[in-house]
Protein backbone atom coordinates (compact mmCIF):
# COMPACT_ATOMS: atom_id res chain seq x y z
CA UNK A 1 0.00 0.00 0.00
CA UNK A 2 1.20 3.50 -0.85
CA UNK A 3 -0.11 6.99 -0.10
CA UNK A 4 0.64 8.76 -3.37
CA UNK A 5 3.05 11.19 -1.72
CA UNK A 6 6.33 10.93 -3.64
CA UNK A 7 9.20 10.69 -1.16
CA UNK A 8 12.18 11.07 -3.46
CA UNK A 9 13.53 10.95 -7.00
CA UNK A 10 15.76 7.99 -7.86
CA UNK A 11 17.96 7.37 -10.89
CA UNK A 12 18.29 4.15 -12.87
CA UNK A 13 21.99 3.31 -12.90
CA UNK A 14 21.90 -0.16 -14.46
CA UNK A 15 19.55 -2.29 -16.57
CA UNK A 16 20.18 -6.01 -16.94
CA UNK A 17 18.27 -8.27 -19.32
CA UNK A 18 17.30 -11.63 -17.82
CA UNK A 19 15.25 -14.47 -19.32
CA UNK A 20 11.64 -13.26 -19.08
CA UNK A 21 12.43 -10.18 -17.00
CA UNK A 22 14.57 -7.09 -16.64
CA UNK A 23 16.56 -6.07 -13.55
CA UNK A 24 16.79 -2.38 -12.69
CA UNK A 25 19.31 -0.91 -10.27
CA UNK A 26 18.15 2.36 -8.71
CA UNK A 27 20.26 4.89 -6.88
CA UNK A 28 18.39 6.73 -4.12
CA UNK A 29 19.09 9.88 -2.12
CA UNK A 30 20.90 9.36 1.22
CA UNK A 31 18.60 8.01 3.93
CA UNK A 32 15.93 6.61 1.61
CA UNK A 33 17.20 3.03 1.98
CA UNK A 34 17.48 3.12 5.76
CA UNK A 35 15.96 -0.11 7.12
CA UNK A 36 14.99 -1.13 3.59
CA UNK A 37 15.07 -4.92 3.30
CA UNK A 38 14.94 -7.50 0.56
CA UNK A 39 11.27 -8.24 -0.13
CA UNK A 40 10.15 -4.69 0.65
CA UNK A 41 8.03 -2.76 -1.83
CA UNK A 42 8.93 0.50 -3.52
CA UNK A 43 6.60 2.34 -5.89
CA UNK A 44 8.64 3.37 -8.92
CA UNK A 45 6.79 5.87 -11.12
CA UNK A 46 3.67 4.31 -9.62
CA UNK A 47 4.61 0.66 -10.23
CA UNK A 48 4.94 -1.53 -7.14
CA UNK A 49 8.34 -3.24 -7.31
CA UNK A 50 9.94 -5.68 -4.88
CA UNK A 51 13.49 -5.24 -3.64
CA UNK A 52 15.55 -8.26 -4.70
CA UNK A 53 19.04 -7.02 -3.77
CA UNK A 54 20.74 -4.15 -1.94
CA UNK A 55 24.14 -3.64 -3.65
CA UNK A 56 25.05 -0.51 -1.65
CA UNK A 57 23.58 1.51 1.24
CA UNK A 58 21.95 3.86 -1.28
CA UNK A 59 20.87 1.49 -4.05
CA UNK A 60 18.50 -1.40 -4.64
CA UNK A 61 17.71 -3.83 -7.43
CA UNK A 62 14.29 -4.81 -8.72
CA UNK A 63 13.20 -7.58 -11.08
CA UNK A 64 10.42 -6.51 -13.45
CA UNK A 65 8.41 -9.13 -15.34
CA UNK A 66 7.52 -8.80 -19.02
CA UNK A 67 3.87 -8.12 -18.18
CA UNK A 68 4.79 -5.06 -16.13
CA UNK A 69 7.23 -3.90 -18.79
CA UNK A 70 4.49 -4.17 -21.41
CA UNK A 71 1.66 -2.33 -19.62
CA UNK A 72 3.69 0.43 -17.92
CA UNK A 73 6.33 2.93 -18.94
CA UNK A 74 9.09 0.87 -17.32
CA UNK A 75 9.61 -1.00 -20.57
CA UNK A 76 10.97 2.15 -22.19
CA UNK A 77 13.31 3.17 -19.35
CA UNK A 78 17.07 3.02 -19.60
CA UNK A 79 20.14 4.11 -17.65
CA UNK A 80 19.88 7.71 -16.47
CA UNK A 81 16.08 7.76 -16.26
CA UNK A 82 14.84 9.60 -13.16
CA UNK A 83 11.73 8.24 -11.43
CA UNK A 84 9.35 9.10 -8.60
CA UNK A 85 9.71 6.70 -5.67
CA UNK A 86 7.77 5.97 -2.50
CA UNK A 87 8.32 3.24 0.07
CA UNK A 88 5.37 1.14 1.20
CA UNK A 89 3.32 2.81 3.91
CA UNK A 90 3.62 1.46 7.43
CA UNK A 91 0.66 0.76 9.67
CA UNK A 92 -0.68 4.00 11.09
CA UNK A 93 1.07 6.15 8.51
CA UNK A 94 -0.53 9.45 7.57
CA UNK A 95 -2.25 9.22 4.20
CA UNK A 96 -1.48 12.58 2.65
CA UNK A 97 -2.77 11.59 -0.78
CA UNK A 98 -5.00 8.56 -1.28
CA UNK A 99 -4.48 4.82 -0.99
CA UNK A 100 -2.64 3.30 -3.96
CA UNK A 101 -1.94 -0.33 -4.80
CA UNK A 102 0.93 0.30 -7.18
CA UNK A 103 -0.93 -1.62 -9.90
CA UNK A 104 -0.98 0.58 -12.98
CA UNK A 105 -4.21 0.48 -14.99
CA UNK A 106 -3.04 2.20 -18.16
CA UNK A 107 -0.58 4.65 -19.63
CA UNK A 108 -1.77 8.11 -20.61
CA UNK A 109 -0.36 10.45 -23.22
CA UNK A 110 0.74 13.91 -22.14
CA UNK A 111 -1.20 16.21 -24.48
CA UNK A 112 -0.37 19.72 -23.32
CA UNK A 113 1.49 21.71 -20.68
CA UNK A 114 0.59 25.19 -19.52
CA UNK A 115 2.83 26.81 -16.95
CA UNK A 116 3.86 30.09 -15.41
CA UNK A 117 6.05 31.03 -12.47
CA UNK A 118 3.67 29.54 -9.89
CA UNK A 119 1.23 27.38 -11.85
CA UNK A 120 1.69 24.19 -13.84
CA UNK A 121 -1.22 22.53 -15.62
CA UNK A 122 -0.93 19.25 -17.52
CA UNK A 123 -3.49 17.67 -19.83
CA UNK A 124 -3.51 13.91 -20.41
CA UNK A 125 -5.41 11.77 -22.86
CA UNK A 126 -6.97 8.51 -21.69
CA UNK A 127 -8.69 5.50 -23.27
CA UNK A 128 -12.54 5.68 -23.40
CA UNK A 129 -13.01 2.55 -21.26
CA UNK A 130 -11.60 4.35 -18.21
CA UNK A 131 -13.94 7.36 -18.42
CA UNK A 132 -16.49 5.92 -15.92
CA UNK A 133 -13.84 5.93 -13.17
CA UNK A 134 -12.59 9.49 -13.66
CA UNK A 135 -14.37 12.55 -12.27
CA UNK A 136 -13.65 16.23 -11.75
CA UNK A 137 -12.39 16.70 -8.16
CA UNK A 138 -11.71 12.96 -7.96
CA UNK A 139 -8.35 11.31 -7.38
CA UNK A 140 -6.00 9.77 -9.90
CA UNK A 141 -2.43 8.55 -9.42
CA UNK A 142 0.00 9.66 -12.12
CA UNK A 143 3.50 8.18 -12.00
CA UNK A 144 2.84 7.36 -8.35
CA UNK A 145 1.71 10.84 -7.30
CA UNK A 146 -1.78 11.34 -5.89
CA UNK A 147 -3.36 14.19 -7.84
CA UNK A 148 -6.79 15.79 -8.05
CA UNK A 149 -8.51 15.98 -11.43
CA UNK A 150 -9.25 19.67 -11.98
CA UNK A 151 -11.13 19.27 -15.27
CA UNK A 152 -12.21 16.43 -17.52
CA UNK A 153 -13.89 15.98 -20.89
CA UNK A 154 -15.23 12.44 -21.14
CA UNK A 155 -16.27 12.92 -24.75
CA UNK A 156 -12.86 14.11 -25.92
CA UNK A 157 -11.15 11.76 -23.41
CA UNK A 158 -8.81 14.12 -21.63
CA UNK A 159 -8.25 15.26 -18.05
CA UNK A 160 -6.22 18.02 -16.46
CA UNK A 161 -4.28 18.31 -13.21
CA UNK A 162 -2.56 21.27 -11.58
CA UNK A 163 0.76 20.92 -9.78
CA UNK A 164 1.65 23.03 -6.76
CA UNK A 165 5.29 24.20 -6.44
CA UNK A 166 6.11 21.49 -3.87
CA UNK A 167 4.86 18.72 -6.19
CA UNK A 168 6.91 20.21 -9.02
CA UNK A 169 10.00 20.24 -6.80
CA UNK A 170 9.57 16.72 -5.43
CA UNK A 171 8.68 14.87 -8.64
CA UNK A 172 9.87 14.36 -12.21
CA UNK A 173 6.81 15.91 -13.87
CA UNK A 174 8.66 18.97 -15.15
CA UNK A 175 11.03 16.65 -17.02
CA UNK A 176 8.15 15.26 -19.08
CA UNK A 177 7.32 16.54 -22.56
CA UNK A 178 4.25 16.51 -24.76
CA UNK A 179 3.80 13.10 -26.35
CA UNK A 180 5.33 11.11 -23.49
CA UNK A 181 3.48 8.32 -21.70
CA UNK A 182 2.87 8.30 -17.94
CA UNK A 183 1.50 5.59 -15.66
CA UNK A 184 -2.01 5.98 -14.26
CA UNK A 185 -3.83 4.14 -11.51
CA UNK A 186 -7.51 4.82 -10.97
CA UNK A 187 -8.86 5.24 -7.44
CA UNK A 188 -9.89 1.77 -6.27
CA UNK A 189 -12.93 2.74 -4.19
CA UNK A 190 -14.36 4.56 -7.18
CA UNK A 191 -13.70 1.53 -9.38
CA UNK A 192 -15.45 -0.83 -6.94
CA UNK A 193 -18.52 1.40 -6.65
CA UNK A 194 -18.81 1.99 -10.39
CA UNK A 195 -18.31 -1.67 -11.29
CA UNK A 196 -20.78 -2.84 -8.62
CA UNK A 197 -23.46 -0.43 -9.81
CA UNK A 198 -22.87 -1.35 -13.45
CA UNK A 199 -23.13 -5.05 -12.58
CA UNK A 200 -26.26 -4.77 -10.45
CA UNK A 201 -28.11 -2.03 -12.32
CA UNK A 202 -29.39 -4.18 -15.24
CA UNK A 203 -30.95 -6.70 -12.85
CA UNK A 204 -32.43 -3.91 -10.72
CA UNK A 205 -33.88 -2.20 -13.79
CA UNK A 206 -35.29 -5.50 -15.05
CA UNK A 207 -36.97 -6.17 -11.68
CA UNK A 208 -38.32 -2.61 -11.62
CA UNK A 209 -39.72 -2.89 -15.15
CA UNK A 210 -41.32 -6.24 -14.36
CA UNK A 211 -42.88 -4.80 -11.22
CA UNK A 212 -44.23 -1.79 -13.14
CA UNK A 213 -45.63 -4.06 -15.87
CA UNK A 214 -47.36 -6.27 -13.32
CA UNK A 215 -48.83 -3.25 -11.55
CA UNK A 216 -49.98 -1.78 -14.88
CA UNK A 217 -51.60 -5.06 -15.90
CA UNK A 218 -53.29 -5.35 -12.53
CA UNK A 219 -54.55 -1.77 -12.77
CA UNK A 220 -55.86 -2.45 -16.28
CA UNK A 221 -57.69 -5.59 -15.09
CA UNK A 222 -59.21 -3.67 -12.19
CA UNK A 223 -60.29 -0.92 -14.56
CA UNK A 224 -61.85 -3.43 -16.95
CA UNK A 225 -63.63 -5.15 -14.09
CA UNK A 226 -64.95 -1.83 -12.77
CA UNK A 227 -66.10 -0.83 -16.24
CA UNK A 228 -67.85 -4.16 -16.76
CA UNK A 229 -69.53 -3.89 -13.36
CA UNK A 230 -70.69 -0.36 -14.15
CA UNK A 231 -72.09 -1.43 -17.50
CA UNK A 232 -73.94 -4.34 -15.88
CA UNK A 233 -75.44 -2.04 -13.26
CA UNK A 234 -76.60 0.44 -15.89
CA UNK A 235 -78.12 -2.39 -17.93
CA UNK A 236 -80.08 -3.72 -15.00
CA UNK A 237 -81.33 -0.27 -14.06
CA UNK A 238 -82.53 0.27 -17.57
Amino acid sequence: MFTGIVQAIATITQVQEQPGLRTFTLEFPPGFCQDLEIGASVATDGVCLTVCALPTPTSAQFDVMQQSLAITTLGSYGVGQRVNVERAAKEGAEVGGHILSGHVDFTATLLAIEHSASNYKIRFGFAPEFAPYLFAKGYVAINGASLTISAIDKQAHWLEVWLIPETRRATVFEEKAVGEQLNMEIERNTQVIVDTVRELLPALVQDLVQDLVQKSLAAARDADAASAQHSDTVSKTA
